[in-house]
């Protein structure tokens, strides 16, 4: 798997580490002085965009002892723009809204209407799952530390890339979604259950979630540049979304923009849980803050009780282990585990509290640092993963006033071996195409109706001399259907900023009756969750 991935490295790569490498020039003083802790933070961003000339705007915030130490814009909204990010420009933060949805659900059990520990038909009755022992027993816990049993990104095809489906359509296909491991066995991170845990917010506190967020959460914070729904994120306010398109495949070629407003390639309305949000360095200091005060507001009122805080901090499930440091990785983690909308590992011998988020065209962090009462934040408007990586790693080392690591170097080694690596791949893709044998039946024979219980129907149609497929809920995946190698095709869709795919069919008695799917990048995206669609003709 190259490493040139977007939302997987912002997502599944959140904790921190590395090989050392020479010392980057900050010092340990900003860890006790503000204006130092400013000024190098300041200094390494500057020196960020500078290694990656490419990356159209940032921003970037540092709290300590409940104030922004520093909440600023970088760079441009728009690639080739003159109009400047600044401390009020709107990112979208996609998975870092997760931590929101939790704290939302936190209310409520402070209120007694919740209980964590509660299975999730007693708010929503009738609540089921493919496998009907999980769909009885889930939990609300559950739903949002990712250890339902379903595997990475199932079911995101139900609101990824933007689909007409309803979120009451979403919660109601989720039923028929595979499920691949056992129930709270291991950690497999879920969209789905998120729009979950949202129909169970709304269920109990009879406001759509949206407005749970709005009238609760950003009026009481005072985050009011923040918008709970891309589509309400005017484009103007907005660091608009950009991305590599190919040539030869996605995450490769020139930097691009791909959008004129962050909803036209990120509109969740129906998984707005999971990913919703949008907001600004400034807003998004005030919401830190609040986590790092454990739920005290400014005011001296409580958002959520400190037991309750503490609670969504307990770790719920281990995403991974190691034997702990070496002289060549002193930050690798002895445990990585997944509490309720929030990462929890040690690093450099503290507790270290974060998330990731990836949307088409931006990814971004959050990260704690509760020992030191102090956390960052960093949001992009491109899809310069080692460039996240880079500035996470950077700014954690600042803020703990540790020192001898070159974070840029590191990174930028990694992204040209996995460059290097997605364009072999590339070459080998086209390569075993042309060399492929033809399929064993005429075209007109895959023509028709291909059904999925979860998704719902695919069709293909003939076309001149070629077919076309078409996801029927999701306008952004149609285009041809060309032969690649038997009974393997492969899509070319015309919306370039998407994930091809190939679709292999099984013959009976001479005629196609099944499918599978599967992407053709190795730098897929994994909520292109084309391996769970099961394909039967209708």
């Amino acid at each position: 798997m190259s490493l040139s991935l977007t939302r997987r490295s912002a997502l599944m790569s959140a904790g921190l580490g590395a090989m050392a490498m020479p010392a980057t020039g900050w010092t340990r003083e900003a860890a006790n002085d503000a204006g130092a802790l400013a000024d190098q933070v300041e200094a390494f961003v500057t020196a960020c965009l500078a290694a990656w000339p490419d990356q159209p705007a940032l921003g970037i915030a540092v709290v300590r002892d409940g104030q922004a130490v520093l909440a600023k814009g970088y760079g441009v909204k728009v690639q080739g723009q003159a109009a400047r990010a600044d401390e009020h420009t709107l990112f979208a933060i996609a998975s870092n809204t997760k931590n929101v949805t939790a704290a939302c659900l936190a209310m409520l059990v402070d209120e007694g209407r919740v209980k964590w520990d509660e299975p999730v038909r007693t708010y929503l009755p009738g609540f089921t799952l493919s496998d009907p022992y999980i769909g009885e027993h889930i939990t609300v816990r559950d739903t949002i530390s990712h250890r339902a049993g379903f595997g990475l990104g199932a079911g995101d095809l139900l609101f990824w890339p933007n689909t007409d489906r309803t979120r009451a359509e979403v919660v109601a296909q989720a039923a028929f979604v595979p499920i691949e491991d056992g129930f709270r066995a291991r950690y497999h991170y879920c969209n789905l259950m998120f729009v979950i845990a949202g129909a169970v917010l709304e269920a109990v506190s009879g406001l759509t979630w949206e407005d749970f967020v709005q009238t609760r959460v950003l009026d009481r914070v005072g985050m009011a540049d923040t918008v709970p729904l891309a589509r309400l994120a005017d484009p103007a306010k907005s660091a608009l979304p950009h991305a590599r398109v190919g040539p030869p495949l996605r995450y490769q070629g020139a930097m691009t923009q791909i959008a004129d407003s962050i909803a036209e390639v990120w509109n969740w309305d129906n998984a707005a849980a999971a990913g919703g949000i949008c907001t600004t360095s400034t807003d998004w200091a005030k919401w830190i803050a609040v986590r790092l005060n454990l739920g005290l507001l400014p005011d001296g009122t409580r958002l959520f009780s400190e037991d309750t805080a503490r609670e969504m901090w307990r770790p719920n499930i281990i995403i991974s282990g190691s034997e702990g440091p070496t002289a060549a990785l002193p930050g690798r983690a002895i445990a990585s585990t997944y509490a309720m909308g929030f990462q929890v590992q040690d690093y450099r011998g503290e507790r270290l509290i974060s998330h990731g988020g990836g949307s088409p065209g931006g990814i971004s962090a959050t990260v704690l640092i509760p020992g030191r009462n102090a956390g960052f934040c960093v949001f992009s408007n491109a899809e310069e993963s080692f460039l996240l990586r880079t500035l996470r790693s950077g700014l954690a080392d600042i803020v703990m006033g540790k020192t001898g690591f070159d974070w840029i170097a590191d990174s930028k080694k990694l992204e040209a071996d996995g460059t290097a690596k997605s364009l072999a791949a590339a070459v080998e893709i086209d390569a075993k195409q042309a060399a492929g044998a033809r399929p064993s039946l005429p075209l007109s024979a895959y023509v028709g109706t291909w059904r999925d219980p979860w998704y719902g129907d695919i069709t293909i149609e003939a076309r001149d001399v070629t077919l076309w497929l078409s996801f029927t809920h999701t306008p952004s995946l149609q285009g041809p259907l060309e032969p690649y190698d038997g009974e393997t095709m492969r899509t070319r869709f015309p919306d370039r900023r998407e994930e091809d795919a190939f679709i292999t069919f099984e013959i009976e008695d001479g005629r196609p009756v099944r499918a599978t799917v599967k992407g053709v990048s190795p730098d897929i995206d994994f909520s292109y969750d084309y391996q769970d669609l099961r394909l039967t003709r209708v």
